[in-house]
Protein backbone atom coordinates (compact mmCIF):
# COMPACT_ATOMS: atom_id res chain seq x y z
CA UNK A 1 0.00 0.00 0.00
CA UNK A 2 3.06 2.20 1.25
CA UNK A 3 4.86 1.61 -2.03
CA UNK A 4 1.51 2.51 -4.15
CA UNK A 5 1.07 6.05 -2.48
CA UNK A 6 4.71 6.58 -3.31
CA UNK A 7 3.61 5.91 -6.83
CA UNK A 8 0.86 8.46 -6.74
CA UNK A 9 3.15 10.84 -5.46
CA UNK A 10 6.00 10.39 -7.92
CA UNK A 11 3.50 10.59 -10.60
CA UNK A 12 2.71 14.17 -9.87
CA UNK A 13 6.26 15.28 -10.87
CA UNK A 14 5.91 14.01 -14.56
CA UNK A 15 2.55 15.64 -15.02
CA UNK A 16 2.93 18.95 -13.27
CA UNK A 17 6.48 21.50 -13.71
CA UNK A 18 5.05 23.32 -10.84
CA UNK A 19 5.35 20.42 -8.15
CA UNK A 20 8.99 21.30 -6.60
CA UNK A 21 9.56 18.65 -4.51
CA UNK A 22 7.27 15.67 -2.45
CA UNK A 23 6.84 17.67 0.84
CA UNK A 24 5.14 20.27 -1.34
CA UNK A 25 3.02 17.80 -3.35
CA UNK A 26 1.64 15.61 -0.18
CA UNK A 27 0.74 18.99 2.01
CA UNK A 28 -0.83 21.63 -0.97
CA UNK A 29 -2.33 19.09 -3.43
CA UNK A 30 -5.70 18.49 -3.11
CA UNK A 31 -5.79 16.02 -5.96
CA UNK A 32 -3.15 13.69 -3.87
CA UNK A 33 -5.40 13.96 -1.00
CA UNK A 34 -8.54 12.91 -2.53
CA UNK A 35 -6.76 10.10 -3.71
CA UNK A 36 -5.17 8.99 -0.17
CA UNK A 37 -8.64 9.65 1.10
CA UNK A 38 -10.06 6.81 -1.47
CA UNK A 39 -7.35 4.58 -1.30
CA UNK A 40 -8.93 4.77 2.73
CA UNK A 41 -12.56 4.29 1.94
CA UNK A 42 -12.25 2.03 -1.16
CA UNK A 43 -10.53 -0.65 1.37
CA UNK A 44 -13.41 -0.04 3.97
CA UNK A 45 -16.02 -0.28 1.34
CA UNK A 46 -14.35 -3.44 -0.21
CA UNK A 47 -14.29 -4.63 3.90
CA UNK A 48 -18.55 -3.97 3.71
CA UNK A 49 -17.65 -1.35 6.35
CA UNK A 50 -19.90 0.92 3.86
CA UNK A 51 -21.24 3.56 6.36
CA UNK A 52 -17.60 4.23 7.62
CA UNK A 53 -16.11 4.37 4.42
CA UNK A 54 -18.95 6.97 2.76
CA UNK A 55 -18.89 9.44 5.81
CA UNK A 56 -15.39 9.70 5.42
CA UNK A 57 -15.46 10.08 1.55
CA UNK A 58 -17.68 12.78 2.51
CA UNK A 59 -15.04 14.60 4.86
CA UNK A 60 -12.71 14.41 2.17
CA UNK A 61 -15.24 16.33 -0.29
CA UNK A 62 -15.52 18.92 2.39
CA UNK A 63 -11.76 19.33 2.52
CA UNK A 64 -10.74 18.78 -1.26
CA UNK A 65 -13.46 19.66 -3.42
CA UNK A 66 -13.56 16.41 -5.06
CA UNK A 67 -16.31 13.82 -4.81
CA UNK A 68 -15.35 9.68 -5.52
CA UNK A 69 -17.47 7.17 -4.20
CA UNK A 70 -15.75 4.58 -2.45
CA UNK A 71 -16.67 2.10 -4.34
CA UNK A 72 -15.07 3.43 -7.75
CA UNK A 73 -11.52 1.26 -9.06
CA UNK A 74 -8.94 3.45 -9.07
CA UNK A 75 -5.37 1.85 -10.38
CA UNK A 76 -1.86 3.39 -10.30
CA UNK A 77 -0.15 6.61 -10.73
CA UNK A 78 -3.60 8.30 -11.03
CA UNK A 79 -3.61 12.23 -10.94
CA UNK A 80 -6.05 14.85 -10.08
CA UNK A 81 -4.78 18.18 -11.30
CA UNK A 82 -6.68 21.28 -9.68
CA UNK A 83 -9.41 19.27 -9.08
CA UNK A 84 -12.17 21.15 -7.87
CA UNK A 85 -15.23 19.88 -9.00
CA UNK A 86 -14.49 16.72 -10.25
CA UNK A 87 -17.12 13.38 -9.34
CA UNK A 88 -16.20 10.16 -10.01
CA UNK A 89 -19.61 7.53 -9.48
CA UNK A 90 -19.38 4.12 -7.51
CA UNK A 91 -19.43 1.75 -10.34
CA UNK A 92 -16.49 3.94 -12.46
CA UNK A 93 -13.27 2.29 -13.05
CA UNK A 94 -10.08 3.73 -13.75
CA UNK A 95 -6.69 2.41 -15.19
CA UNK A 96 -3.14 3.02 -14.62
CA UNK A 97 -1.62 6.02 -15.55
CA UNK A 98 -4.63 8.50 -15.85
CA UNK A 99 -5.02 12.33 -15.51
CA UNK A 100 -7.90 13.99 -14.92
CA UNK A 101 -8.19 17.93 -14.73
CA UNK A 102 -10.77 20.11 -12.86
CA UNK A 103 -14.30 19.73 -13.20
CA UNK A 104 -14.34 16.36 -14.70
CA UNK A 105 -17.63 14.28 -14.44
CA UNK A 106 -17.28 10.53 -14.79
CA UNK A 107 -20.99 9.83 -13.94
CA UNK A 108 -24.10 8.08 -14.86
CA UNK A 109 -27.20 8.36 -16.79
CA UNK A 110 -29.61 6.04 -15.02
CA UNK A 111 -30.55 5.18 -12.00
CA UNK A 112 -31.41 1.43 -12.19
CA UNK A 113 -28.71 -0.34 -10.03
CA UNK A 114 -25.65 -2.21 -11.72
CA UNK A 115 -22.79 -0.64 -13.45
CA UNK A 116 -23.37 2.78 -14.54
CA UNK A 117 -20.72 4.54 -15.02
CA UNK A 118 -17.78 4.54 -16.91
CA UNK A 119 -14.68 2.82 -17.74
CA UNK A 120 -11.54 4.20 -18.14
CA UNK A 121 -8.38 2.80 -19.62
CA UNK A 122 -4.45 3.02 -19.15
CA UNK A 123 -2.86 6.43 -19.88
CA UNK A 124 -5.73 8.63 -20.50
CA UNK A 125 -5.74 12.17 -20.04
CA UNK A 126 -9.35 13.92 -19.68
CA UNK A 127 -9.00 17.80 -20.12
CA UNK A 128 -10.89 20.32 -17.23
CA UNK A 129 -14.81 20.18 -17.58
CA UNK A 130 -14.98 17.19 -19.94
CA UNK A 131 -18.34 14.64 -18.94
CA UNK A 132 -18.34 11.41 -19.60
CA UNK A 133 -21.67 9.57 -18.93
CA UNK A 134 -22.85 5.88 -18.55
CA UNK A 135 -21.63 2.62 -18.63
CA UNK A 136 -19.27 3.50 -21.93
CA UNK A 137 -15.43 2.61 -22.52
CA UNK A 138 -12.44 4.81 -22.94
CA UNK A 139 -9.81 3.29 -24.62
CA UNK A 140 -6.33 3.17 -23.61
CA UNK A 141 -4.63 6.50 -24.12
CA UNK A 142 -7.74 8.39 -25.69
CA UNK A 143 -7.59 12.28 -24.85
CA UNK A 144 -10.84 13.75 -24.11
CA UNK A 145 -10.78 17.44 -24.83
CA UNK A 146 -11.80 19.88 -22.41
CA UNK A 147 -15.74 21.07 -21.85
CA UNK A 148 -16.26 17.40 -24.28
CA UNK A 149 -19.08 15.39 -23.25
CA UNK A 150 -18.89 11.40 -24.24
CA UNK A 151 -21.95 9.47 -24.50
CA UNK A 152 -20.26 6.22 -26.60
CA UNK A 153 -17.54 4.58 -26.56
CA UNK A 154 -14.13 6.16 -27.05
CA UNK A 155 -11.56 4.10 -29.58
CA UNK A 156 -8.09 3.66 -27.92
CA UNK A 157 -5.99 6.41 -28.80
CA UNK A 158 -8.86 8.71 -30.29
CA UNK A 159 -9.12 12.41 -29.37
CA UNK A 160 -12.14 13.71 -28.40
CA UNK A 161 -13.80 16.97 -28.73
CA UNK A 162 -17.27 18.74 -28.38
CA UNK A 163 -21.07 18.15 -27.60
CA UNK A 164 -21.84 15.38 -28.16
CA UNK A 165 -18.02 14.75 -28.42
CA UNK A 166 -16.57 13.04 -31.68
CA UNK A 167 -13.55 11.48 -32.72
CA UNK A 168 -11.25 14.71 -34.06
CA UNK A 169 -8.16 12.40 -34.60
CA UNK A 170 -7.22 8.63 -34.48
CA UNK A 171 -4.21 6.69 -32.75
CA UNK A 172 -3.42 5.75 -36.76
CA UNK A 173 -3.28 9.46 -37.91
CA UNK A 174 -0.70 10.04 -35.55
CA UNK A 175 2.41 10.36 -37.63
CA UNK A 176 0.92 9.91 -40.67
CA UNK A 177 2.47 11.00 -44.01
CA UNK A 178 0.27 13.67 -44.35
CA UNK A 179 1.26 14.78 -40.92
CA UNK A 180 5.17 14.66 -41.85
CA UNK A 181 4.38 16.27 -45.28
CA UNK A 182 2.72 19.02 -43.48
CA UNK A 183 4.96 19.63 -41.02
CA UNK A 184 7.91 19.80 -43.83
CA UNK A 185 5.93 22.29 -45.54
CA UNK A 186 5.68 24.72 -42.21
CA UNK A 187 9.54 24.08 -41.48
CA UNK A 188 10.14 25.04 -45.17
CA UNK A 189 8.32 28.81 -45.08
CA UNK A 190 9.44 29.34 -41.97
CA UNK A 191 6.31 28.58 -39.29
CA UNK A 192 5.58 25.67 -37.04
CA UNK A 193 2.59 24.73 -37.47
CA UNK A 194 -0.17 25.15 -35.04
CA UNK A 195 -2.06 22.42 -36.88
CA UNK A 196 0.67 20.16 -36.47
CA UNK A 197 -0.84 19.68 -32.53
CA UNK A 198 -1.63 15.70 -31.59
CA UNK A 199 -3.27 16.37 -28.55
CA UNK A 200 -6.13 18.68 -29.17
CA UNK A 201 -6.80 19.70 -32.93
CA UNK A 202 -9.78 22.37 -33.49
CA UNK A 203 -11.02 24.32 -36.10
CA UNK A 204 -8.17 26.26 -36.49
CA UNK A 205 -6.06 23.47 -36.47
CA UNK A 206 -7.42 22.26 -39.44
CA UNK A 207 -7.95 25.77 -41.12
CA UNK A 208 -4.10 25.92 -41.00
CA UNK A 209 -3.38 21.73 -42.04
CA UNK A 210 -5.66 22.70 -44.82
CA UNK A 211 -3.12 25.69 -46.07
CA UNK A 212 -0.33 23.85 -45.33
CA UNK A 213 -1.78 21.13 -48.28
CA UNK A 214 -1.92 23.93 -50.28
CA UNK A 215 1.24 25.50 -49.83
CA UNK A 216 2.56 22.19 -50.71
CA UNK A 217 0.69 21.28 -53.58
CA UNK A 218 1.35 24.71 -54.70
CA UNK A 219 5.08 24.17 -54.78
CA UNK A 220 4.91 21.00 -56.17
CA UNK A 221 2.86 22.77 -59.70
CA UNK A 222 5.59 25.28 -59.51
CA UNK A 223 8.79 23.15 -59.50
CA UNK A 224 7.28 21.30 -62.54
CA UNK A 225 6.39 24.81 -64.31
CA UNK A 226 9.86 25.87 -64.03
CA UNK A 227 11.60 22.01 -65.23
CA UNK A 228 9.22 22.28 -67.62
CA UNK A 229 10.35 25.84 -69.13
CA UNK A 230 14.07 24.86 -68.98
CA UNK A 231 13.41 21.70 -70.77
CA UNK A 232 12.29 24.30 -73.75
CA UNK A 233 15.00 26.60 -73.11
CA UNK A 234 13.69 29.30 -70.76
CA UNK A 235 15.57 30.71 -68.09
CA UNK A 236 14.10 30.03 -64.59
CA UNK A 237 16.16 31.39 -61.83
CA UNK A 238 17.56 28.40 -59.43
CA UNK A 239 17.66 30.11 -56.42
CA UNK A 240 15.76 28.19 -53.73
CA UNK A 241 12.39 29.69 -51.57
CA UNK A 242 13.28 32.51 -49.24
CA UNK A 243 13.48 31.35 -45.56
CA UNK A 244 10.76 33.14 -43.76
CA UNK A 245 11.95 32.55 -40.58
CA UNK A 246 12.18 35.56 -38.27
CA UNK A 247 10.66 37.53 -41.34
CA UNK A 248 14.26 36.66 -43.25
CA UNK A 249 16.73 38.95 -41.40
CA UNK A 250 19.21 37.44 -39.60
CA UNK A 251 20.23 38.84 -36.29
CA UNK A 252 23.03 41.34 -36.24
CA UNK A 253 22.41 41.47 -40.06
CA UNK A 254 21.21 44.83 -41.71
CA UNK A 255 17.99 45.13 -42.78
CA UNK A 256 17.32 45.12 -46.76
CA UNK A 257 16.17 48.00 -48.21
CA UNK A 258 12.58 47.76 -48.93
CA UNK A 259 13.35 50.12 -52.18
CA UNK A 260 15.64 47.17 -53.93
CA UNK A 261 13.29 45.28 -55.81
CA UNK A 262 14.28 42.20 -57.98
CA UNK A 263 15.27 43.40 -61.38
CA UNK A 264 14.03 41.71 -64.21
CA UNK A 265 16.50 40.11 -66.86
CA UNK A 266 16.71 41.59 -70.12
CA UNK A 267 15.08 40.23 -72.33
CA UNK A 268 17.17 38.79 -75.52
CA UNK A 269 17.02 41.23 -78.78
CA UNK A 270 15.99 44.15 -76.79
CA UNK A 271 17.64 47.05 -75.25
CA UNK A 272 15.93 47.17 -72.04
Amino acid sequence: MFERVREDVRCVFDRDPAARHSFEVVTTYPGVHALLFHRLTHWLWLRRLRWLSRFISVIARWVTGIEIHPGAVIGRRFFIDHGLGVVIGETAVIGNDVTLYQGVTLGGTSWAPGKRHPTIGDDVVVGAGAKILGPLMVGTGARVGSNAVVVKDVPEGATMIGIPARVARRACDTDSESDRRREATARKIGFEAYGATRDMPDPVAGAINAILDHVEYTDQRLEEMCQALREVGGHVSTEGIPDLEGCGIEDGAPESDPDAAVEAEPREGTGE
